[in-house]
């Protein structure tokens, strides 16, 4: 029978010894000069033993009692509650130790991305993954489970972060097949589950009349000097809007006329070359007498230390009438791309010089100087093909001079 009361257990002091409250069967609440604590004495083979339930107030009358229902439930079926804890204990603490979350942020340490990068990934294993896979035992987690996470980003409308979400996880996965934790990635049996992914097309003009007309707005942009500079070099080595705000003056070689962009400030993490024409050499030492003495090439209208804002051209192009939805600073790529391609120039080239992932992550690090003498005239011929189209001469579509 339960002899004790909330208002007992609440009101219950030290005195100069400690001193045992009942509650029956066993259960009881030792008071003494540090706290009160919950015990339960039993016994298991003929042995006396005592089992701890919790402190209080932290573990309340109520919840003593169900964990001592608990406990005596264990022993009608001939289970020692004592060693049934520690085994509990023991396998929770196994199980934190090989956790789905602990293996993601060894592998997410490991990763050398652009901290925007790792800005993303970090939100989405905070937000979208480590609250449901976190505690997991990694050995343990079975594909349904992947899918379910997926699912949740899926089912608010998100179909490609569902997409990135499947791709995170099956990383980790692959980096504890790597490290011999698990035997496989169960993300592998989720090919086809979620809704596939509609490929997003960045805002850009091909039509050649159209970009000769774009040419001649950015020749006669009347805004800051710096971003006018970054708005006409934009289209000639057409790299991506982070790597054009980052360039620094010690990365350009005049003499051989290329930029050379480290690793890490490249989207797949290699180093990369672009060949620069004559044209974009003058527009280069135009602004050098401007921004030179700086660190970056166009630094932020706000302070010299960092670059120009991730929005100065999106803003610029505004400004000119051109609303993102028809081009960004991203489109200057896929202009190139599509016109380069018209003009009949090689795609090995131009991949290679839009810098294009290459799955083979060996040939990938040393192929930054690959086609250079054939990308050198393509550069060179796309500037001059820039410069008719700007001076609205009639537009040609040749395939170029093998």
């Amino acid at each position: 029978m339960e002899n004790l009361t909330a208002l007992q257990v609440k009101t219950a002091n030290p005195g100069p010894k400690q001193y045992k409250l009942t509650d029956g069967k066993g259960l009881y609440l030792l008071v003494t000069k540090t706290g009160k604590y919950w015990r339960y004495d039993y016994r298991y083979l003929n042995k006396r033993k005592t089992l701890a339930l919790g402190v209080y107030p932290d573990v309340s009358l109520k919840k003593a009692r169900e964990r001592h229902r608990d406990a005596r439930k264990l022993l009608t079926d001939d289970i020692d509650p004592g060693h049934f804890k520690k085994v509990t204990k023991a396998a929770r603490y196994q199980a934190a130790e090989n956790s789905f979350g602990k293996f993601a942020w060894e592998w997410f340490a490991k990763q050398q991305w652009t901290e925007g990068h790792r800005r993303t990934v970090r939100g989405r294993l905070n937000n979208d993954i480590i609250p449901w896979l976190g505690d997991r035992p990694v050995i343990e987690i079975t594909a349904q489970e992947v899918l379910v996470v997926c699912r949740r980003v899926e089912n608010r409308g998100a179909i490609e972060s569902a997409h990135r979400i499947k791709t995170i996880c099956s990383q980790v996965f692959r980096y504890c097949v790597a490290s011999g934790i698990v035997e496989s990635d169960p993300c592998r049996d989720l090919a086809k589950a979620l809704t596939p992914a509609v490929p997003k097309n960045m805002a850009t003009i091909t039509d050649p009349v159209r970009v000769g007309e774009l040419m001649r707005a950015i020749e006669g942009y009347g805004g800051h000097s710096v971003t006018r500079a970054a708005l006409q070099l934009a289209p000639l080595v057409f790299v991506r809007p982070g790597e054009l705000r980052h360039a620094e003056w010690s990365e350009f070689d005049f003499d051989q006329a290329v930029w050379k962009i480290p690793s890490e400030k490249m989207k797949m993490r290699q180093p990369h070359l672009v060949p620069l024409s004559k044209q974009a050499v003058e527009i280069l030492k135009d602004i050098k007498l401007l921004t030179g003495d700086r660190r970056y090439v166009f630094p932020s209208a706000r302070t010299t230390v960092r670059p120009m804002s991730n929005n100065a051209i999106l803003a610029a192009l505004r400004r000119m009438g051109y609303p993102k939805e028809e081009i960004t600073g991203h489109g200057f790529r896929g202009m190139a791309s599509t016109l380069l391609h018209e003009l009949g120039w090689d795609s090995k080239l131009i991949e290679r010089q839009l810098a294009h992932s290459d799955k083979n992550t060996v040939r990938a690090a040393y192929n930054h100087a690959e086609y250079l003498p054939e990308r050198i005239k393509m550069m060179q011929a796309w500037a001059d093909y820039l410069d008719g189209l700007k001076a609205g001469g009639d537009v040609i579509h040749l395939k170029r001079n093998a």
